[in-house]
């Protein structure tokens, strides 16, 4: 954080105001979800509904391709711009935040970053306009955050990798029409043993399993992925053998910034409605808001929102100028995703027994919150990241 206190943005330091290009995509979000996703929130959320159609809508804006060049049909933007769309999707529905976030930072942006220029000219262009969806597989079943344990093998026969097994939690298993998938190439434990490969929906042997009833985040699609002798190119291979591992590691560090931004965006969702919700409701004749029962949880709830913000801000920074921000994406992940889950609750509270109900939208708030904690690495697993960087 030193950099924070002593840098100035004339030499390349920490400048968080909003720039024209955020306040132009900030709007367009706004407006996007307000119009597009706001009056469908709980019908999706109680019907577990994808709505892939709001996905290509999305696309057509530029929101699926957000920092896909524009060589390759993106908008070229950064991760000022990338944040600042999910923050605002998620401040009112956060499991259309999720599916934004993974198909933009998961799927392709593991090809951004790892794929040659024949790979990045074949699939960027249908995931950056969102004509496809994407995905993207690294946990199992059995392994959960010990990655480099995984069942799921690919044998090379030929020109053609030859793969089996399973992965769970998938974001837009079903519905995706691509995915990169982390397979094992060598030995159980060898981080070394791990490749990515990109297999296309409608390949043989590739299905996918059940659709999962979850707690919150309903409208975003999970499901399993299964491959059954299920023959990839090897063309399909990211980068060289065995470097899976150690891509995927790089691709959850921003794919932490963009759960601690869709963390954010769902703290101040559930902040506004409660801040609303405290200075309309009235008891002992005033506004509860004038309580300071009630205003010192909103103090506290504002405190910990702008930290976290700005936490995710100086992440967006370090990697829009390429330096190292595994420490940051694990810190901005851990406290924002903590601070949606306490702002959440408390909004909820705030509410009161309404506040259990789904006539108004904190409960949803306070369901959707709780994955952030988990997805992408849990709370647990950003200490172990956090501070093996301190006490290096």
């Amino acid at each position: 954080m030193d950099a924070l206190l002593t840098d100035t943005p004339q030499n390349g330091g920490y400048d968080f105001g909003m720039n024209e290009n955020q306040q132009m995509v900030g709007q367009m979000a706004r407006d996007f979800a307000e119009r597009y996703i706001k009056p469908h929130v709980m019908e999706w959320d109680e019907a577990q509904h994808f709505p892939i159609d709001l996905f290509k809508q999305l696309g057509e804006l530029g929101m699926m391709g957000v920092f896909v060049p524009e060589q390759y049909g993106g908008s070229g933007f950064g991760y000022f711009e990338y944040v600042t769309v999910i923050s605002e999707i998620a401040k009112v529905c956060g499991a259309i935040g999720l599916s934004v976030a993974a198909h933009n930072s998961l799927c392709t942006g593991h090809i951004l970053a790892f794929g040659n220029e024949e790979q990045k000219h074949k699939w960027l262009p249908k995931l950056a306009t969102a004509e496809w969806l994407g995905a993207w597989g690294l946990t199992e079943a059995n392994t959960g955050s010990d990655a480099l344990h995984m069942n799921t093998t690919a044998v090379l026969d030929g020109d053609h990798y030859v793969v089996n097994g399973s992965k769970n939690w998938i974001t837009h298993g079903k519905s995706g029409n691509v995915a990169v998938v982390m397979v094992r190439t060598g030995h159980k434990g060898d981080s070394h043993g791990i490749s990515a490969l990109v297999i296309e929906k409608g390949t043989p042997g590739f299905t996918h399993g059940k659709k999962e009833n979850k707690l919150g985040m309903r409208a975003s699609e999970t499901t399993e992925l299964i491959f059954d002798n299920c023959r990839v190119p090897k063309e399909n291979l990211l980068g060289v053998e065995g470097e899976g591992f150690k891509q995927a590691m790089a691709v959850l560090d921003g794919g932490r910034i963009s759960i601690a931004a869709l963390s954010l965006g769902i703290a101040k969702g559930a902040f506004e409605a409660a801040v609303a919700y405290a200075k309309e409701r009235h008891q002992f004749g005033q506004p509860i808001s004038n309580f300071q029962g009630i205003a010192f949880k909103l103090a506290d709830m504002a405190t910990e929102i702008e930290a976290a913000e700005l936490l995710v801000m100086q992440a967006a920074d370090l990697k829009n100028r390429h330096l190292p921000v595994s420490k940051q994406s694990a810190m901005a992940k851990y406290y924002a995703s903590e601070t949606a889950v306490r702002t959440a609750t408390e909004a909820v509270q705030i509410f009161g027994g309404y506040g259990y109900t789904k006539d108004f939208p904190v409960e949803k708030f306070y369901r959707d919150a709780k994955l952030c904690t988990i997805g992408e690495g849990t709370s647990e697993i950003q200490k172990i990241v956090i501070s093996r960087e301190v006490l290096r």
